[in-house]
């Protein structure tokens, strides 16, 4: 099937999967511009005078409105044009913008910096989801997505280690620079080594694949699977409790363990880069595995992980010792990381080949507007609140708000596992 399915592309196995490898190695570069900011910000902070508001709208919501409002237009760019090419400028101006953003002296300067990744970023993802289901066939896809989801770790790795030894000895300035330029470097090797994938090259049913299509037409499609509706909420939810955790990470473990700027970047570096990585595949080979069977495992295995997760962050969250919270921190992300390449995969077996790169965008539309949007936001916030009567637990207690929601994300999960078995016709 493998072989059959690289041949009715024209390339062989080894191609197809060099372009996932390529991909995801753009998707690193993506979380390592997009994340750099956490590991920086308590520099940052001192250097700018900002409060824990302001860097909640630099590392979440102002970056989330720009990516999100450009995701939508670039994608459905996407699903008419040349996909490789729009992944190679999108990679060169975010790669460009991270590197701007060293030359900030102000909030304001930051803030436009940080505009123009989220706006480069915006073409990076829903283009990739789209050719990695046009390389890959549908018993493989959540496992390809899956890896190509390791990027996000991957990325958080590099952007930890490096951000934070580059922080400590060099200056955060320094960090952007250095961190910034490879990007434009990469985008020039993905252009000339990555081809386009036909359409539907992988589906056994392509009639459909050059039909024109509007936004309207598949925001109405995805609205009309009660799947979809409960899946993006759930995987929005999910991702305000990742990212409220997660960008916070660094100034929990500064301010209420005292580590230094460096033991900090490596240890979540390693922690998340290695665990969160593990978790996706793990994610994607589980649901591909139990998934043949009964499809609703893809999302119900996502589910099940973060149920297990919430013990770990209680953990992380209020242990004393240091090397505990930590621990915590690694299985929760291991756990926490499980859900993206079946969720993607549940979305684009819901509509036509030719309208995924927007299927995926408008998911992602949700999910970073909900997740990336409001979650360091809303911790941000409540830690700002918190501050005059509890000190520096206030950030502790603001980062704790994220268990409920979990909760919430986890019965979201479940609805939309039921809601599969009518959608997509199944026993």
């Amino acid at each position: 099937m493998q072989n059959e399915s690289a041949g009715s592309l024209g390339v062989n196995s080894s191609y197809r999967n060099y372009v996932l490898v390529m991909l995801t190695i753009v998707y690193v570069f993506n979380f390592v511009d997009r994340q750099l900011l956490v590991i920086l910000q308590e520099s940052i902070k001192k250097e700018l005078h900002l409060s824990d508001t302001q860097l909640g709208m630099l590392s979440g919501f102002t970056f989330a409105i720009f990516y999100v409002a450009m995701g939508v237009p670039i994608a459905r760019l996407a699903d008419k044009a040349n996909r490789r090419n729009i992944i190679g400028i999108a990679l060169s101006l975010w790669s460009l913008m991270t590197a701007c953003s060293g030359l900030a002296r102000n909030f304001f300067q930051l803030l436009l910096a940080r505009i123009g990744v989220g706006v480069g970023e915006a073409g990076g993802s829903p283009p990739a989801h789209a050719m990695i289901s046009d390389y890959f066939p549908p018993e493989k896809r959540s496992t390809a997505l899956s890896f190509y989801s390791t990027g996000i770790y991957i990325g958080m790795l590099v952007g930890f280690l490096m951000g934070g030894y580059l922080n400590q000895y060099l200056g955060w300035r320094t960090a952007f620079f250095v961190l910034g330029i490879p990007g434009v470097l990469f985008s020039i090797l993905f252009y000339t080594t990555v081809k386009e994938p036909r359409r539907g090259a992988t589906d056994l049913n392509i009639t459909r694949i050059s039909q024109p299509h509007s936004f309207a037409q598949v925001l109405r499609l995805l609205f009309s699977k009660k799947t979809f509706v409960f899946l993006a909420l759930a995987t929005g939810f999910h991702a305000f409790c990742i990212y409220g955790l997660l960008n916070w990470a660094p100034s929990f473990l500064s301010r209420l363990h005292g580590m230094a700027k460096s033991e900090i970047g490596v240890s979540l570096g390693l922690i998340i880069g290695i665990g969160g990585g593990l978790g996706s595949l793990v994610g994607g080979l589980l649901t591909d595995r139990f998934g043949k069977k009964d499809k609703q495992q893809y999302l119900r295995i996502p589910a099940y992980a973060i149920i297990m997760s919430i013990p770990f962050v209680a953990g992380a969250l209020f242990l004393k010792n240091s090397f505990s919270s930590l621990v915590c921190i690694g299985v929760f992300n291991f756990l926490y990381s499980m859900y993206l390449g079946p969720s993607i995969t549940v979305v684009h077996s819901l509509v036509p080949a030719h309208m995924r790169a927007l299927a995926s965008a408008i998911l992602f539309l949700i999910l970073n507007l909900i997740g990336l949007g409001f979650g360091p936001l809303v911790v941000g916030m409540l830690s700002d609140l918190l501050a005059h009567s509890l000190g520096t637990e206030s950030l502790r207690w603001a980062m704790s708000g994220i268990i409920p929601v979990s909760i919430l994300s986890v019965v979201l999960f479940f609805i939309s596992a039921r809601k599969m078995a009518l959608d997509m016709n199944l026993k």
